[in-house]
């Protein structure tokens, strides 16, 4: 399975990008983003919603090509919630003449083709509350990003579970997962990790590691990933 990134200077999006599908399922782990693909090869237009844990990927061989939107910024014109640990077809989030009329524009263009396409017919929808409780989420409780951007703790909630399809505590522990994936990658010691990302200790950010991503901390520092 050979995975490709490009980044674009998109508000709201993270990234284009393809996978060539050729064995096993490789695992996607929780990163808060929503994804919109397109895999020609089954003719099928469709969503990957927010995940809370480790999805494996079980797709006939082929070339899958998508946009990677940030938390909080996609564009479906649904809550997130709805779309969480879900896989639906384009054709059950929006309209099915939509999703046929984008799926016919789709067939027979090249990855690159089909990555411009979808980028251009669901933008981001970047939402600069959402992007500021995204940041706060990194590192800040509860109460403090509530206070900080004037709401209270239920109507935080609320307003984060149809944005990133997560309430305030979820979407931190996803985040931080994040960064501490990042800095793992980086070569630091995981000592070093836990102390940077926010856990208490070692053994904190392993239990976290593993209930979130079904596998330890070095196997997917070590093994290829999707996110």
């Amino acid at each position: 399975m050979t995975y490709r990134e490009l980044r674009v200077d998109v508000p709201g999006v993270a990234c284009l990008w393809s996978v060539d599908v050729d064995g096993p399922g490789g695992r996607v782990v929780p990163d808060g983003c929503t994804d919109l693909m397109w895999h020609a090869a089954a003719d099928r237009l469709f969503v990957a919603g927010p995940d809370t844990t480790a999805h494996t990927t079980t797709l006939p061989p082929g070339r899958l090509v998508g946009v990677r939107y940030l938390p909080g910024a996609a564009g479906f014109g649904v809550p997130a919630d709805a779309l969480r640990d879900g896989r639906p077809d384009l054709a059950d989030v929006w309209t099915r003449q939509a999703a046929e009329a984008l799926t016919e524009r789709l067939r027979g263009a090249t990855a690159e083709e089909a990555q411009r396409i979808l980028l251009l017919a669901a933008p981001a929808a970047p939402d600069p509350l959402a992007a500021r409780v995204r940041l706060l989420a990194e590192t800040g409780r509860v109460r403090d990003i509530a206070d900080a951007v004037g709401y209270g703790e239920r109507q935080l909630r609320r307003r984060c579970l149809a944005a990133f399809g997560y309430g305030p505590k979820t979407l931190h522990r996803v985040l931080r997962f994040q960064r501490a994936l990042r800095l793992a990658r980086a070569g630091l010691r995981f000592t070093d990790v836990a102390a940077r990302a926010g856990y208490a200790d070692q053994a904190h950010l392993a239990r976290d590691v593993r209930d979130l991503a079904q596998a330890p901390l070095t196997a997917l520092v070590h093994a290829p990933t999707e996110s």
